[in-house]
């Protein structure tokens, strides 16, 4: 488990104690540095100082010679009294399946920037997609008092959400979904039907899937899209023109090569993430078939290294779905009320969009000597 933490301004009680960092030139030292002392220095009211703290940026000038002010005499909440006084400890916990995901290192990024922002700290764990440790993880949780939850695990089975809602913690749910729970997520099933459609638009009559986890609503979500864009234009996709993987390169290139194994006449293949179709980006250049010229590869997420691989892909706003959840999060935690939210996918078409190679009338004949891939060129 690892902590993210920063200490904010910002008690909500009037000469709530802090400790100083050190003296000021014409200030008394005796004594902690309270809200109350930086409120005679300003000549304002305390509680006008607490509002300034809560805000680590904007307000009115006020505000700003206050933070300015707060930050010259040292002062910094003392954040064990505050929440003895509120009954909350300030901190969030985050559970995602694992954090070297680049997906959800940039969720956790966006959560932990918006946590600090609004004056939290974030504690993050990694469940491994199981489900015994989801549990533990969230009684670990529990024991640090945390005051709400955000679930980004990739398999979020029913019966552990409608267990953490037993629990009466505040909670919501990221890049995933479980019935009317609160959540933040993607229209998976709509980024499917863009991928779809373009290998429709492109021509493709022969496409493959490399599915992802059979367990994931996103995964299964963006098959559905794609197969139903693509059967709404007449094109059908074979139970053995798709293939799970585990959503990383060395599954999608495997997954690839079988599919090609099976079906060595496909045109273009539709991969629910970024990183099964970098693997199949590979398994096609093994077997001498160059993306974006003979085979239309299609990816989602729009991770950073799609770009340097100049992958057509659905662009999926995850530092946008983190934000969001945070917030929302703490709507749920101050009892306010709140509508799970649906972000937009957007197609990003690069150098692996192609249509489906024209037939050589004269077709070369087999080389005598078998040829060997292994030497070719891979991203």
């Amino acid at each position: 488990m690892s902590r993210s933490e920063r200490e904010t301004p910002g008690s909500p009680e009037n000469g709530a104690a802090g400790t100083a960092a050190g003296p000021v030139a014409g200030f008394r030292t005796g004594g902690p540095v309270t809200l109350r002392t930086i409120a005679e220095r300003a000549g304002v009211h305390p509680s006008t100082v607490s509002r300034a703290l809560k805000r680590s940026a904007g307000g009115d000038e006020t505000a700003r010679r206050i933070r300015e002010l707060a930050a010259e005499l040292g002062y910094r909440p003392d954040a064990a009294a505050a929440s003895l006084r509120t009954r909350r400890s300030g901190a969030v916990g985050v559970l995602v399946h694992r954090l070297t995901d680049v997906v959800q290192a940039i969720l956790f990024e966006a959560i932990e920037h918006t946590v600090l922002e609004l004056g939290y700290q974030a504690i993050v764990a990694n469940t491994y997609d199981d489900p015994d440790q989801q549990r533990r993880r969230v009684e670990l949780m529990l024991t640090r008092r945390v005051d709400g939850l955000i679930l980004a695990d990739a398999h979020l089975d029913r019966s552990y959400v409608d267990w953490v809602a037993e629990l009466d913690i505040p909670f919501v749910l990221v890049n995933r979904h479980a019935g009317d729970y609160p959540s933040v997520t993607l229209d998976d099933y709509l980024g499917g039907r863009l991928a779809g459609s373009h290998l429709a638009d492109l021509g493709h009559a022969r496409v493959g899937v490399l599915r992802g986890l059979p367990h994931s609503s996103a995964s299964s979500e963006r098959m559905a899209g794609c197969l139903d864009a693509l059967r709404e234009r007449g094109v059908d996709v074979p139970e053995d023109a798709v293939e799970a993987t585990t959503l990383d390169a060395s599954t999608g290139r495997e997954g690839m090569r079988r599919l090609l194994e099976r079906r060595p006449d496909t045109t273009a293949v539709f991969a629910v993430n970024d990183f099964d179709a970098l693997g199949a980006v590979i398994a096609l250049r093994e077997a001498g078939r160059e993306p974006g010229v003979d085979v239309a590869v299609v990816g989602f997420n729009d991770v950073p290294v799609a770009e340097a691989a100049q992958l057509t892909t659905v662009r999926s706003p995850h530092a946008t779905m983190g934000a969001a959840a945070t917030r929302m999060l703490m709507d749920v935690i101050e009892g306010r009320h709140v509508e799970s939210m649906r972000l937009s996918p957007e197609l990003i078409v690069r150098a692996t969009s192609c249509p489906p190679p024209t037939p050589s009338p004269n077709p070369p004949q087999p080389s005598a000597q078998p040829h060997d891939h292994r030497g070719s060129a891979v991203l």
